[in-house]
C-alpha cells in the first residue's frame, strides 16, 4: 500500500493528543477531590457500569480517529483487476523453418492451430490484433472482437524466407497506439521515458511465437526497450526442436513469388515440398532478455501439447493486471462508522435510570 498524501500523516497526532489531555484532566481531577464519608454511599448513588463498558466507547472513537486520518494520506492499494479493454497482438513467424516436420505434420500448422484455439477461447470483449513475420512484418488484423476475421487470417498464412522479430515487435507496438492513446507509436521519441514497472503496465499486451533467431532488421532487444518505454509487455515463446527434419509445407502454406523466391515461394517450392534436412536454433537468450526487459516472460513449446498449454496459460498472465487504486473511501467509512459507534454506546450505556410514570388521577390526589 503507498500513500498519496504522506505528509497527511500528522492528522493522526489528534489521536495522542486527545490521550494527553484526558490523562490530564484525570490528573487535575485527583488534586480537586474532595474526601468524603462514604464512597459507598457514592458508589450506591451511582449508576452500575462496568469498566468495560467505560473503555469500549472511547477506544471505538479513537479508532475511528485514527483510520479517518489515515483516510486524509489517499491511501493506494495494488490490486490485481480483470482488464476488459485490454488487446493482444499476436505476432506469428511465418519464416521458411516453420515448414520443418520435427512438429508433425509441421510447425506452421501446429501454430496455427494452437492459435486458432487460442481466440476461439478468449472471452467476447478481448481485442486480438494479428501480426506475421518473416523477413518483413505486416499487421494482417489490427486488434478486433472479430474472431472470425482472425481465423480467416490465420489460414491465410504463408511462410516467407527471413526472420525479423525486432520489426514485428514494433509494428505491434504501432497497432496498439492506433486505439491506445496512452501508448506513443515507435517514431515518437520518448527522451527518457522509464521502463514500466510493476503495477504500470497497458492493458496492451504483445505475444510473440517464433522457431529461431532474429536475421534481419532491428535487434529484438532493441525493439523491446522501445514496448518497456511505452509500459507494454511481450511474452516470447519459443516453438520447436533442435532435431534436424524434412522441410515440408504445403502448397497453401508456401508464400508467393513477389518475396524472392522460387516457384512456390520457398526453396523447392512446387507442390511445397523442400529438398534436404533442416533446423534452426531458437534464440532462447535474446527472448528471455525481450520478456525480462518488458516485464513478460519467456516460455518454450516443442511439440503440440506444450504450445497449447503455454497458449491456454497466457489469460492467466495477461489478463490480470496489478492496478494501484484510492481506497481512501473506505478509511473514512470505517472511521465515520468507528466513531458513531463509540458516541452511541456512551450515550446509551451513559443514559440515566428510568422514571416511574405517575397517572394523572394520582398526581391530583398527591397535589390536593
Amino acid at each position: 500500500m503507498s500513500l498519496s498524501w504522506p505528509w497527511a500523516l500528522l492528522a493522526l497526532l489528534v489521536v495522542p493528543l486527545l490521550l494527553l489531555a484526558r490523562w490530564w484532566m484525570n490528573r487535575r481531577r485527583k488534586r480537586t477531590a474532595l474526601t468524603v464519608s462514604s464512597v459507598a454511599l457514592i458508589r450506591a448513588a451511582l449508576p452500575g457500569r462496568s469498566s468495560w463498558k467505560r473503555r469500549i466507547p472511547v477506544w471505538l472513537f479513537l479508532a475511528g480517529l485514527l483510520a479517518l486520518g489515515a483516510g486524509v494520506t489517499r491511501p493506494q492499494a495494488t490490486v490485481q483487476v480483470p482488464t476488459n479493454n485490454t488487446s493482444i497482438l499476436l505476432a506469428i513467424d511465418v519464416s521458411g523453418s516453420m515448414c520443418s516436420t520435427d512438429v508433425p505434420p509441421n510447425r506452421l500448422t501446429v501454430a496455427s492451430e494452437a492459435a486458432r484455439k487460442f481466440i476461439k477461447a478468449q472471452k467476447d470483449g478481448t481485442k486480438i490484433g494479428l501480426v506475421a513475420f518473416s523477413g518483413i512484418a505486416g499487421l494482417l488484423v489490427p486488434p478486433t472482437t472479430d474472431k472470425d476475421a482472425l481465423i480467416d487470417a490465420i489460414n491465410g498464412l504463408k511462410t516467407a524466407r527471413g526472420t525479423a522479430i525486432g520489426q514485428a515487435i514494433l509494428t505491434s507496438i504501432d497497432a496498439i497506439a492506433e486505439h491506445n492513446p496512452n501508448v506513443a507509436k515507435t517514431g515518437v521519441d520518448l527522451g527518457d521515458a522509464a521502463p514500466g514497472t510493476l503495477g504500470q503496465y497497458q492493458p496492451d499486451t504483445i505475444v510473440v511465437l517464433t522457431d529461431g533467431s532474429n536475421t534481419t532488421g532491428v535487434d529484438p532487444v532493441t525493439a523491446a526497450q522501445q514496448a518497456a518505454a511505452r509500459r507494454v509487455r511481450i511474452f516470447t515463446i519459443g516453438f520447436g526442436t533442435t532435431e534436424p527434419a524434412p522441410m515440408v509445407c504445403t502448397a497453401d502454406q508456401v508464400g508467393p513469388d513477389q518475396f524472392g523466391m522460387g516457384r512456390g515461394g520457398f526453396p523447392g517450392g512446387f507442390g511445397g515440398r523442400a529438398g534436404g534436412r533442416g533446423t534452426q536454433e531458437i534464440d532462447e537468450d535474446a527472448l528471455t532478455q525481450v520478456a525480462d526487459t518488458t516485464g513478460g516472460r519467456y516460455f518454450q513449446a516443442e511439440d503440440a501439447d506444450q504450445l497449447a498449454g503455454v497458449l491456454n496459460d497466457l489469460p492467466r498472465e495477461i489478463g490480470l493486471h496489478k492496478q494501484k487504486m484510492e481506497i481512501t473511501v473506505w478509511f473514512v467509512l470505517a472511521g465515520v462508522l468507528l466513531a458513531f459507534a463509540g458516541v452511541f454506546l456512551s450515550l446509551w450505556w451513559n443514559r440515566g435510570p428510568a422514571q416511574p410514570r405517575t397517572s394523572p388521577q394520582r398526581a391530583r390526589t398527591s397535589a390536593r
